[in-house]
Protein backbone atom coordinates (compact mmCIF):
# COMPACT_ATOMS: atom_id res chain seq x y z
CA UNK A 1 0.00 0.00 0.00
CA UNK A 2 1.86 3.29 -0.75
CA UNK A 3 2.29 6.08 1.26
CA UNK A 4 -0.37 8.23 -0.41
CA UNK A 5 -2.96 5.69 0.21
CA UNK A 6 -2.11 5.34 3.92
CA UNK A 7 -2.53 8.87 4.34
CA UNK A 8 -6.01 9.45 2.62
CA UNK A 9 -9.21 9.20 3.95
CA UNK A 10 -10.60 5.38 4.27
CA UNK A 11 -13.20 4.87 1.50
CA UNK A 12 -16.64 4.20 2.09
CA UNK A 13 -18.44 1.50 1.36
CA UNK A 14 -21.12 -0.61 1.70
CA UNK A 15 -21.28 -4.69 2.12
CA UNK A 16 -23.96 -6.41 -0.17
CA UNK A 17 -24.52 -10.07 1.67
CA UNK A 18 -22.95 -9.92 4.76
CA UNK A 19 -23.79 -13.78 6.19
CA UNK A 20 -22.34 -17.19 4.68
CA UNK A 21 -19.94 -16.28 2.28
CA UNK A 22 -20.26 -13.21 2.47
CA UNK A 23 -19.15 -13.42 6.40
CA UNK A 24 -15.79 -13.44 5.33
CA UNK A 25 -16.06 -10.38 3.20
CA UNK A 26 -17.09 -8.76 6.85
CA UNK A 27 -14.11 -10.25 8.42
CA UNK A 28 -11.54 -8.87 5.76
CA UNK A 29 -13.54 -5.28 5.34
CA UNK A 30 -13.29 -4.75 9.56
CA UNK A 31 -9.34 -5.87 8.86
CA UNK A 32 -9.25 -3.19 6.31
CA UNK A 33 -11.01 -0.67 8.93
CA UNK A 34 -8.56 -1.40 11.42
CA UNK A 35 -6.02 -0.60 9.03
CA UNK A 36 -7.68 2.85 8.18
CA UNK A 37 -8.41 2.06 4.48
CA UNK A 38 -11.79 1.38 4.91
CA UNK A 39 -14.93 2.24 6.25
CA UNK A 40 -18.58 0.46 6.17
CA UNK A 41 -21.07 2.75 6.19
CA UNK A 42 -23.78 0.12 5.28
CA UNK A 43 -24.48 -3.89 5.21
CA UNK A 44 -27.61 -5.00 2.91
CA UNK A 45 -29.17 -7.24 4.20
CA UNK A 46 -33.04 -9.05 4.11
CA UNK A 47 -33.00 -9.22 8.08
CA UNK A 48 -30.48 -6.87 9.99
CA UNK A 49 -27.17 -7.76 11.70
CA UNK A 50 -26.97 -8.57 15.19
CA UNK A 51 -24.72 -6.50 17.26
CA UNK A 52 -22.64 -9.56 17.84
CA UNK A 53 -22.36 -10.17 14.03
CA UNK A 54 -20.95 -6.55 13.72
CA UNK A 55 -18.44 -7.06 16.57
CA UNK A 56 -15.11 -5.96 16.14
CA UNK A 57 -15.77 -3.00 13.61
CA UNK A 58 -14.59 0.30 15.14
CA UNK A 59 -16.24 3.17 15.07
CA UNK A 60 -20.22 4.14 14.73
CA UNK A 61 -22.03 0.71 13.64
CA UNK A 62 -23.22 0.75 9.63
CA UNK A 63 -26.78 1.63 8.37
CA UNK A 64 -28.35 -1.54 7.39
CA UNK A 65 -31.58 -1.66 4.77
CA UNK A 66 -32.58 -4.46 2.41
CA UNK A 67 -32.38 -2.02 -0.27
CA UNK A 68 -28.96 -1.57 -2.03
CA UNK A 69 -29.39 1.56 -3.88
CA UNK A 70 -31.17 3.73 -1.03
CA UNK A 71 -28.45 2.81 1.34
CA UNK A 72 -25.61 3.86 -1.56
CA UNK A 73 -28.06 7.40 -1.74
CA UNK A 74 -27.80 8.01 2.02
CA UNK A 75 -24.48 6.60 3.50
CA UNK A 76 -22.75 7.97 0.39
CA UNK A 77 -20.41 5.21 -0.23
CA UNK A 78 -17.86 5.25 -2.60
CA UNK A 79 -17.60 1.32 -3.03
CA UNK A 80 -19.07 -1.66 -2.38
CA UNK A 81 -18.59 -5.86 -2.01
CA UNK A 82 -21.58 -7.78 -3.28
CA UNK A 83 -21.74 -10.82 -1.87
CA UNK A 84 -25.70 -12.41 -2.66
CA UNK A 85 -27.10 -14.95 -4.76
CA UNK A 86 -25.47 -15.50 -8.32
CA UNK A 87 -29.08 -14.67 -10.14
CA UNK A 88 -29.09 -11.01 -8.41
CA UNK A 89 -25.01 -9.83 -9.32
CA UNK A 90 -26.13 -8.12 -12.15
CA UNK A 91 -29.27 -5.96 -11.05
CA UNK A 92 -26.85 -4.93 -7.66
CA UNK A 93 -23.81 -4.60 -9.69
CA UNK A 94 -26.22 -2.08 -12.84
CA UNK A 95 -27.78 -0.15 -9.28
CA UNK A 96 -24.15 0.31 -8.14
CA UNK A 97 -22.61 1.86 -11.03
CA UNK A 98 -25.47 3.74 -11.66
CA UNK A 99 -24.59 5.47 -8.75
CA UNK A 100 -20.86 6.17 -9.52
CA UNK A 101 -20.42 3.49 -6.57
CA UNK A 102 -17.32 0.99 -8.07
CA UNK A 103 -17.42 -2.47 -7.01
CA UNK A 104 -16.11 -5.70 -5.65
CA UNK A 105 -18.42 -8.15 -7.46
CA UNK A 106 -18.41 -12.10 -6.05
CA UNK A 107 -17.88 -14.70 -8.91
CA UNK A 108 -19.42 -16.06 -10.66
CA UNK A 109 -20.03 -12.21 -11.89
CA UNK A 110 -23.29 -13.81 -13.37
CA UNK A 111 -26.06 -16.39 -14.39
CA UNK A 112 -25.87 -16.27 -17.73
CA UNK A 113 -23.66 -14.63 -20.63
CA UNK A 114 -25.97 -11.98 -21.69
CA UNK A 115 -26.23 -10.80 -17.73
CA UNK A 116 -22.41 -10.86 -17.75
CA UNK A 117 -22.34 -8.52 -20.90
CA UNK A 118 -24.87 -6.17 -19.77
CA UNK A 119 -23.21 -5.68 -16.19
CA UNK A 120 -19.36 -5.19 -17.63
CA UNK A 121 -20.79 -2.79 -20.37
CA UNK A 122 -22.83 -1.37 -17.41
CA UNK A 123 -20.08 -0.75 -15.48
CA UNK A 124 -17.56 0.43 -18.42
CA UNK A 125 -20.20 2.73 -19.91
CA UNK A 126 -20.82 4.41 -16.08
CA UNK A 127 -16.68 4.77 -15.87
CA UNK A 128 -16.61 2.69 -12.46
CA UNK A 129 -14.07 0.25 -11.57
CA UNK A 130 -15.25 -3.30 -11.33
CA UNK A 131 -13.35 -6.15 -9.87
CA UNK A 132 -14.36 -10.06 -9.70
CA UNK A 133 -13.99 -11.72 -6.43
CA UNK A 134 -11.90 -15.19 -8.01
CA UNK A 135 -9.05 -14.53 -4.96
CA UNK A 136 -7.01 -17.02 -6.71
CA UNK A 137 -6.08 -14.56 -9.24
CA UNK A 138 -4.16 -12.65 -6.82
CA UNK A 139 -2.07 -14.78 -5.85
CA UNK A 140 1.54 -13.42 -7.02
CA UNK A 141 1.97 -17.61 -8.08
CA UNK A 142 -0.10 -16.76 -11.20
CA UNK A 143 2.53 -14.04 -12.51
CA UNK A 144 5.44 -16.71 -11.18
CA UNK A 145 4.19 -19.47 -13.70
CA UNK A 146 3.04 -17.68 -16.43
CA UNK A 147 6.94 -16.27 -16.31
CA UNK A 148 7.86 -20.00 -15.83
CA UNK A 149 5.96 -20.92 -19.02
CA UNK A 150 7.21 -18.09 -20.76
CA UNK A 151 10.67 -18.69 -20.08
CA UNK A 152 10.69 -22.12 -21.28
CA UNK A 153 10.86 -24.04 -18.21
CA UNK A 154 8.64 -26.82 -19.04
CA UNK A 155 8.92 -26.77 -22.97
CA UNK A 156 6.15 -26.33 -24.86
CA UNK A 157 2.79 -25.91 -23.22
CA UNK A 158 0.50 -29.36 -24.36
CA UNK A 159 -2.50 -28.34 -21.92
CA UNK A 160 -3.67 -27.35 -18.80
CA UNK A 161 -5.44 -29.81 -16.24
CA UNK A 162 -7.27 -28.92 -13.33
CA UNK A 163 -8.20 -31.04 -10.36
CA UNK A 164 -10.58 -30.17 -7.54
CA UNK A 165 -11.56 -33.28 -5.00
CA UNK A 166 -13.88 -31.20 -2.45
CA UNK A 167 -16.58 -32.74 0.27
CA UNK A 168 -20.40 -30.75 0.73
CA UNK A 169 -22.73 -32.63 2.86
CA UNK A 170 -26.56 -32.33 2.20
CA UNK A 171 -26.66 -29.36 4.86
CA UNK A 172 -24.86 -27.20 2.05
CA UNK A 173 -27.42 -27.60 -0.35
CA UNK A 174 -30.07 -26.41 2.16
CA UNK A 175 -28.53 -23.20 3.28
CA UNK A 176 -30.34 -21.48 0.51
CA UNK A 177 -33.25 -21.39 -1.90
CA UNK A 178 -31.09 -21.07 -4.33
CA UNK A 179 -28.03 -23.42 -3.47
CA UNK A 180 -27.87 -26.09 -5.48
CA UNK A 181 -30.07 -25.21 -8.31
CA UNK A 182 -29.98 -24.09 -11.68
CA UNK A 183 -32.97 -21.85 -12.29
CA UNK A 184 -35.39 -20.39 -9.61
CA UNK A 185 -38.97 -19.38 -10.17
CA UNK A 186 -37.48 -19.52 -14.11
CA UNK A 187 -34.26 -17.27 -13.53
CA UNK A 188 -30.69 -19.00 -14.12
CA UNK A 189 -28.88 -19.27 -10.96
CA UNK A 190 -26.52 -22.13 -12.36
CA UNK A 191 -24.73 -23.26 -9.09
CA UNK A 192 -23.15 -26.42 -9.87
CA UNK A 193 -19.21 -27.32 -8.69
CA UNK A 194 -18.11 -25.99 -12.00
CA UNK A 195 -19.15 -22.70 -12.20
CA UNK A 196 -19.43 -21.68 -7.95
CA UNK A 197 -17.82 -23.79 -5.60
CA UNK A 198 -14.80 -25.31 -7.24
CA UNK A 199 -14.84 -22.11 -10.43
CA UNK A 200 -11.76 -21.24 -9.21
CA UNK A 201 -9.83 -24.22 -10.53
CA UNK A 202 -11.70 -23.43 -14.01
CA UNK A 203 -10.61 -19.66 -13.70
CA UNK A 204 -7.34 -20.09 -12.71
CA UNK A 205 -6.49 -22.90 -15.32
CA UNK A 206 -7.62 -20.44 -18.16
CA UNK A 207 -5.26 -17.71 -16.79
CA UNK A 208 -2.33 -20.02 -17.04
CA UNK A 209 -3.76 -20.51 -20.55
CA UNK A 210 -3.77 -17.17 -21.30
CA UNK A 211 -7.04 -17.55 -21.89
CA UNK A 212 -9.36 -15.08 -19.66
CA UNK A 213 -10.96 -13.01 -22.41
CA UNK A 214 -14.24 -14.65 -24.10
CA UNK A 215 -12.76 -14.37 -27.13
CA UNK A 216 -10.27 -16.89 -26.37
CA UNK A 217 -12.41 -19.81 -25.89
CA UNK A 218 -13.10 -21.59 -29.05
CA UNK A 219 -15.05 -24.85 -27.66
CA UNK A 220 -16.93 -25.87 -24.30
CA UNK A 221 -17.23 -29.46 -24.04
CA UNK A 222 -19.16 -30.72 -20.90
CA UNK A 223 -20.11 -33.61 -18.78
CA UNK A 224 -22.12 -32.75 -15.61
CA UNK A 225 -23.35 -35.32 -13.14
CA UNK A 226 -24.93 -35.60 -9.72
CA UNK A 227 -25.25 -37.75 -6.94
CA UNK A 228 -26.96 -35.42 -4.44
CA UNK A 229 -31.05 -34.71 -5.10
CA UNK A 230 -30.41 -31.70 -6.67
CA UNK A 231 -31.00 -29.61 -10.25
CA UNK A 232 -27.41 -28.90 -10.74
CA UNK A 233 -24.28 -30.98 -11.23
CA UNK A 234 -21.58 -31.25 -7.95
CA UNK A 235 -19.52 -33.78 -10.14
CA UNK A 236 -18.27 -33.11 -13.49
CA UNK A 237 -15.69 -32.39 -16.45
CA UNK A 238 -15.39 -29.61 -18.63
CA UNK A 239 -12.53 -28.92 -21.50
CA UNK A 240 -11.39 -25.93 -23.09
CA UNK A 241 -10.34 -25.71 -26.44
CA UNK A 242 -8.60 -21.95 -26.97
CA UNK A 243 -8.80 -20.33 -30.10
CA UNK A 244 -5.12 -21.26 -29.99
CA UNK A 245 -5.70 -25.01 -29.65
CA UNK A 246 -4.87 -25.77 -26.11
CA UNK A 247 -7.36 -28.02 -24.43
CA UNK A 248 -7.53 -26.87 -20.52
CA UNK A 249 -9.57 -29.46 -18.78
CA UNK A 250 -11.06 -29.25 -14.99
CA UNK A 251 -11.92 -32.89 -13.23
CA UNK A 252 -13.96 -31.46 -10.32
CA UNK A 253 -16.41 -32.81 -7.01
CA UNK A 254 -17.96 -31.97 -4.31
CA UNK A 255 -18.43 -35.89 -3.40
CA UNK A 256 -14.89 -36.91 -2.75
CA UNK A 257 -14.10 -39.75 -0.75
CA UNK A 258 -11.51 -37.45 1.79
CA UNK A 259 -11.73 -33.67 0.77
CA UNK A 260 -8.25 -32.30 -0.84
CA UNK A 261 -6.44 -29.40 -2.05
CA UNK A 262 -7.82 -28.25 -5.31
CA UNK A 263 -4.97 -27.73 -7.72
CA UNK A 264 -3.93 -26.54 -12.03
CA UNK A 265 -1.31 -28.17 -13.78
CA UNK A 266 0.41 -26.83 -16.24
CA UNK A 267 1.39 -29.87 -18.73
CA UNK A 268 4.76 -29.37 -21.12
CA UNK A 269 6.53 -31.38 -23.32
CA UNK A 270 9.87 -31.45 -20.95
CA UNK A 271 8.10 -31.21 -17.64
CA UNK A 272 4.92 -29.80 -15.02
CA UNK A 273 4.37 -27.34 -13.24
CA UNK A 274 2.05 -27.81 -10.38
CA UNK A 275 -0.30 -24.70 -8.81
CA UNK A 276 -2.06 -25.00 -5.34
CA UNK A 277 -3.92 -22.67 -5.80
CA UNK A 278 -5.17 -21.54 -2.43
CA UNK A 279 -2.59 -22.61 -0.61
CA UNK A 280 -0.42 -20.15 -3.14
CA UNK A 281 2.36 -23.24 -3.56
CA UNK A 282 3.85 -24.22 -6.78
CA UNK A 283 6.19 -27.06 -7.74
CA UNK A 284 7.89 -27.70 -10.86
CA UNK A 285 9.12 -30.88 -12.31
CA UNK A 286 11.25 -30.83 -14.98
CA UNK A 287 14.09 -33.51 -16.98
CA UNK A 288 17.21 -32.46 -15.30
CA UNK A 289 16.07 -30.90 -12.80
CA UNK A 290 15.08 -31.49 -8.57
CA UNK A 291 11.65 -30.99 -7.95
CA UNK A 292 11.91 -27.11 -6.67
CA UNK A 293 8.74 -26.07 -4.99
CA UNK A 294 7.97 -21.80 -3.75
CA UNK A 295 5.83 -20.62 -1.80
CA UNK A 296 4.10 -16.84 -3.02
CA UNK A 297 2.80 -14.13 -1.52
CA UNK A 298 -1.05 -12.50 -2.18
CA UNK A 299 -2.94 -9.36 -3.04
CA UNK A 300 -6.28 -9.21 -1.14
CA UNK A 301 -8.85 -8.10 -4.20
CA UNK A 302 -10.67 -5.77 -1.96
CA UNK A 303 -6.95 -4.01 -0.63
CA UNK A 304 -6.33 -3.42 -4.62
CA UNK A 305 -9.43 -2.21 -5.74
CA UNK A 306 -8.82 0.32 -3.06
CA UNK A 307 -5.38 1.01 -4.19
CA UNK A 308 -6.77 1.36 -7.49
CA UNK A 309 -8.99 3.90 -6.88
CA UNK A 310 -6.01 5.64 -5.44
CA UNK A 311 -4.29 5.87 -8.79
CA UNK A 312 -1.85 3.46 -7.41
CA UNK A 313 -2.60 -0.23 -8.96
CA UNK A 314 -3.90 -1.65 -11.96
CA UNK A 315 -7.25 -3.42 -10.79
CA UNK A 316 -5.98 -7.32 -10.83
CA UNK A 317 -9.37 -8.95 -11.75
CA UNK A 318 -11.39 -6.82 -14.36
CA UNK A 319 -14.28 -8.01 -16.33
CA UNK A 320 -12.85 -9.07 -19.40
CA UNK A 321 -9.94 -11.21 -18.03
CA UNK A 322 -13.37 -13.47 -16.62
CA UNK A 323 -15.10 -13.83 -19.67
CA UNK A 324 -13.66 -16.98 -20.85
CA UNK A 325 -15.07 -18.55 -17.76
CA UNK A 326 -18.43 -16.83 -18.29
CA UNK A 327 -18.27 -19.22 -21.48
CA UNK A 328 -18.29 -22.37 -19.15
CA UNK A 329 -20.63 -20.87 -17.16
CA UNK A 330 -22.99 -20.56 -20.88
CA UNK A 331 -22.12 -23.82 -21.78
CA UNK A 332 -22.92 -25.00 -18.38
CA UNK A 333 -26.11 -23.43 -18.44
CA UNK A 334 -27.00 -24.53 -21.82
CA UNK A 335 -26.17 -28.25 -21.65
CA UNK A 336 -28.56 -30.87 -20.93
CA UNK A 337 -29.92 -31.32 -17.24
CA UNK A 338 -26.91 -32.99 -15.20
CA UNK A 339 -27.46 -37.14 -15.20
CA UNK A 340 -28.14 -38.02 -12.20
CA UNK A 341 -25.93 -41.11 -10.98
CA UNK A 342 -27.29 -44.60 -10.58
CA UNK A 343 -27.31 -45.72 -6.99
CA UNK A 344 -24.52 -48.02 -7.13
CA UNK A 345 -22.18 -45.61 -8.26
CA UNK A 346 -22.03 -43.82 -4.88
CA UNK A 347 -22.81 -43.86 -1.10
CA UNK A 348 -23.23 -42.30 2.00
CA UNK A 349 -21.56 -41.57 4.88
CA UNK A 350 -21.87 -39.14 8.08
CA UNK A 351 -21.24 -35.63 7.52
CA UNK A 352 -18.09 -34.53 9.47
CA UNK A 353 -19.83 -32.29 11.41
CA UNK A 354 -22.63 -34.68 13.06
CA UNK A 355 -25.29 -33.44 11.18
CA UNK A 356 -26.78 -34.87 7.98
CA UNK A 357 -25.09 -37.14 5.39
CA UNK A 358 -22.57 -36.84 2.07
CA UNK A 359 -23.07 -38.52 -0.75
CA UNK A 360 -19.76 -39.78 -2.17
CA UNK A 361 -19.13 -40.82 -5.34
CA UNK A 362 -17.19 -44.85 -5.44
CA UNK A 363 -13.36 -44.14 -6.92
CA UNK A 364 -13.83 -40.23 -7.85
CA UNK A 365 -10.60 -39.06 -5.98
CA UNK A 366 -8.63 -40.93 -8.18
CA UNK A 367 -10.82 -39.54 -11.61
CA UNK A 368 -10.43 -36.43 -10.58
CA UNK A 369 -6.46 -36.82 -10.14
CA UNK A 370 -6.54 -38.62 -13.68
CA UNK A 371 -8.56 -35.89 -15.21
CA UNK A 372 -5.70 -33.05 -14.70
CA UNK A 373 -3.01 -35.60 -15.19
CA UNK A 374 -4.20 -36.82 -18.38
CA UNK A 375 -6.36 -33.72 -19.72
CA UNK A 376 -9.31 -36.42 -20.49
CA UNK A 377 -12.93 -36.18 -19.55
CA UNK A 378 -14.94 -38.87 -16.95
CA UNK A 379 -16.23 -40.43 -20.23
CA UNK A 380 -12.72 -40.87 -22.03
CA UNK A 381 -11.68 -42.35 -18.54
CA UNK A 382 -13.92 -45.10 -18.66
CA UNK A 383 -16.20 -44.15 -15.96
CA UNK A 384 -19.28 -46.48 -16.16
CA UNK A 385 -21.89 -43.90 -15.31
CA UNK A 386 -20.75 -41.44 -17.99
CA UNK A 387 -22.59 -40.48 -20.98
CA UNK A 388 -20.98 -38.32 -24.34
CA UNK A 389 -20.00 -35.25 -24.14
CA UNK A 390 -21.88 -32.21 -24.71
CA UNK A 391 -19.91 -29.67 -26.84
CA UNK A 392 -21.02 -25.96 -27.03
CA UNK A 393 -19.16 -23.91 -29.73
CA UNK A 394 -19.71 -20.05 -28.79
Amino acid sequence: MTAERRNSAPLPLVLAGARGHGHQHLANIRRLQHLGLVRLVGICELHPLSAEELSGLPGEPPAQSPDLGSLLDTTGARAAVICTPIQTHTELALTAAARGVHLLLEKPPAATFADYLRMADGVREAGTACQIGFQSLGSHAVPAVRELVRSGAVGAVRGIGAAGAWVRDDAYYRRAPWAGRRRLGGIDVVDGVLTNPLAHAVATALELAGAGAAEDVASVETELFRAHDIEADDTSSVRITTTGGLPVTAAVTLCAERAGEPYVIVHGDRGRITFWYKQDRVLVQRAGHGPEETVHGRTDLLENLVEHLAGGAELLVPPHRTGAFMRVVEAVRTAPEPTALPADAWYTEPAAAGTGVRRVVRGIDGMVAAGADTLTLYSELGAPWARPREVSTP
